[in-house]
């Protein structure tokens, strides 16, 4: 009788498979499976017919199996009044798949009391859908603490509705017990639990354990299990394991899985079978997919048909397609339209999009219609926009208030943010937060942060310790790793000032170097050193043709040098043109000595 209801168990799990229609295309093992299950049925009949209630049981289950409802009530019906428990649970589901709701629960009752925990799992599933969550859980408790592997996942997913700490225990049952869709929630709870410890950090990984249930779900063949199993790996870094799992679920049905295949594919070079996969999950509704296409056709200059996509993708609900639109039609010069679309994805609650609608409306002159649009996406946590309002507040004059918003964006990391954020504290004297803000500037990537940065750390350099014979010992400093990086990076007064240190030190050849970077890239400070190098070195022709550069740049050092140069050479006329300039151009010290020197050119002219 027990045997009965272990198998209404497995009817109700959907693990009895009913037989596809065939015609002639049986196999002969299916041939025999056929007529074993025949005979079986025939066996089971007779026995019914001369009274066994067991049999009645068998094959009043055998039936319904089938789905023939007809000929298996009656025999259900009277095992039922036998007594047999297995038969109650199977009448049970027979009237409630004819649509006689209440008069199956009065069966199944009957045959969870008699101890069938497929009964006692059917009643209370049958009490939650009619809203009586105290009824239902007390049935679903005694199924699953009998051991019905559905009865624990139903409690779960009934204590989890309510927010009861006890699910995860019930689903870590149903999960060990081989459900695979309670693996895969007790390890979405596991993950959600982890992200509450880390105080809601993006970057946390997912435990061990729940990645394990992952493993197990998805091995049982549960998608969106395979799915998160890929994105743990993508995140570990391992991308080839990562991609089987993707492809597992892809090949499943799962459209997201699809589309970060397809990512993975593109980071992996394979752009043409990336477009393969992301079609497939754009066509099956992902708007991260169309997404993808339309990026991809875009690059190639198929801007019609990334268009399309873009579309495809704000037709799935996406406002990234909406944004993209709008960044198409600012790259081709559509204004109007551009505006459109960010202005349709802002309002939707794109944060970027409104960052770009505020800057379309600046570059308009509509600046009192940006504003709003800079702070709605700075508050929604745009960093560029938060940046972008200390410029607009600094450009009012408004200093406290653009410092209130460089902060902001320097503190999520703008690079461009820190260094203003820097320098407004180099401006009031606070040197050490001024430091701690160019440091991340310049670790950022900022050129000029690393430079300002220098120029604080140099500031405080002692001097140069003196060997023992008298000799100053150079010892590098870190304010010259700075400067040397700002110059690297293409900085024109950090390569100047390199070359000053390297000269310093006597190494010409890297002071000519780093002087003639920079006044190549338009230094005027880097063109006169360079000329001073070559003078030294006797090469002043060529000396005169950097301070000539540097002079016409407005360096007034340089156009006295010039202008002594020339009257060396007898060129007085050139050499009073030169003075001329550099008396305009200055500093104050240099005019008065320029001024000197064309005076007495003038008389040796006028002689």
């Amino acid at each position: 009788m027990d045997v009965m209801g272990d198998k209404a168990t497995l009817f109700e799990t959907g693990r009895f498979v009913q037989p596809s229609s065939r015609e002639d295309t049986e196999t002969p093992d299916e041939t025999g499976e056929i007529a074993d299950e025949a005979a079986e049925e025939l066996r089971q009949r007779l026995a019914a017919e001369a009274g066994d209630v067991e049999a009645m049981s068998v094959l009043g289950a055998m039936l319904l199996r089938r789905g023939d409802l007809d000929g298996a009530e009656p025999h259900l019906r009277a095992a039922t009044a036998a007594g047999d428990r297995a038969a109650a649970n199977n009448l049970g589901v027979l009237l409630h798949q004819r649509g006689y709701a209440d008069e199956a629960a009065g069966w199944w009752r009957i045959a969870a009391v008699a101890g069938s925990t497929a009964a006692a799992h059917a009643l209370g599933r049958h009490h939650r859908e009619r809203g009586d969550e105290p009824a239902a859980e007390y049935w679903l408790r005694q199924s699953a603490e009998q051991g019905h592997t559905l009865g624990a996942y139903a409690l779960a997913d009934l204590l989890e509705h309510r927010g009861d700490a006890g699910a995860v225990q019930w689903m870590r049952v149903a999960a060990e017990r081989g459900h695979r869709e309670a693996a895969y929630r007790l390890a979405r709870a596991l993950d959600r639990q982890a992200a509450r410890e880390a105080d809601g950090d993006n970057g946390v990984q997912a435990p061990e354990e729940a990645e394990q249930w992952y493993l197990q779900a998805a091995a049982r063949g549960h998608r969106r299990a395979a799915l998160q199993l890929g994105t743990i790996l993508e995140r570990r870094g391992e991308l080839k394991e990562a991609g089987r799992w993707y492809l597992t679920s892809a090949k499943d049905g799962e459209a997201r899985a699809a589309c970060a295949l397809g990512f993975l594919l593109r980071d992996a070079g394979d752009t043409e079978n990336a477009a393969v996969w992301w079609l497939r999950a754009a066509q099956e509704g992902d708007g991260n997919a169309a997404n993808a296409l339309g990026a991809l056709h875009a690059e190639r200059g198929e801007t019609q048909t990334a268009e399309r996509w873009y579309r495809a993708a704000m037709d799935a609900g996406d406002v990234n397609g909406a944004y993209n639109l709008g960044l198409l039609c600012a790259e081709q010069g559509r204004t109007p339209q551009a505006e459109q679309w960010y202005r349709r994805a802002a309002y939707a609650g794109h944060r970027e999009a409104a960052n770009a609608l505020a800057i379309l409306l600046l570059r308009g002159g509509d600046e009192t219609g940006a504003q709003p649009w800079f702070s709605k996406a700075a508050e929604a946590g745009s960093v560029d926009a938060a940046f972008n309002l200390g410029i607009l507040h600094a450009g009012r004059g408004e200093e406290e208030a653009a410092l209130r918003w460089y902060e902001r964006a320097a503190a999520a990391g703008h690079t461009e943010a820190a260094l203003q954020v820097g320098m407004a504290r180099l401006r009031e004297g606070d040197e050490q937060e001024a430091e701690r803000h160019l440091r991340c500037a310049a670790g950022g990537g900022s050129s000029e942060a690393a430079y300002r940065l220098a120029t604080v750390l140099d500031a405080r350099r002692p001097p140069e310790p003196a060997h023992e014979l008298g000799e100053p010992v150079h010892q590098r400093s870190e304010c010259e790793e700075w400067y040397e990086r700002a110059a690297s990076q293409g900085h024109r007064r950090a390569q100047v000032r390199v070359g000053m240190l390297a000269a310093a030190r006597g190494d010409v050849v890297e002071a000519a170097r780093w002087y003639r970077e920079a006044a190549e890239a338009g230094s005027r400070n880097g063109a006169f050193n360079l000329g001073l190098l070559l003078a030294r070195e006797g090469s002043e022709p060529e000396a005169a043709v950097w301070w000539t550069r540097a002079a016409d740049a407005g360096h007034g050092r340089a156009a006295l040098r010039l202008a002594l140069v020339y009257a060396r050479r007898g060129e007085l006329a050139e050499g009073q043109r030169w003075a001329d300039r550099a008396v305009s151009l200055g500093p104050a010290s240099v005019a008065e000595r320029a001024e000197r020197l064309r005076d007495a050119l003038r008389q040796e002219l006028s002689a």
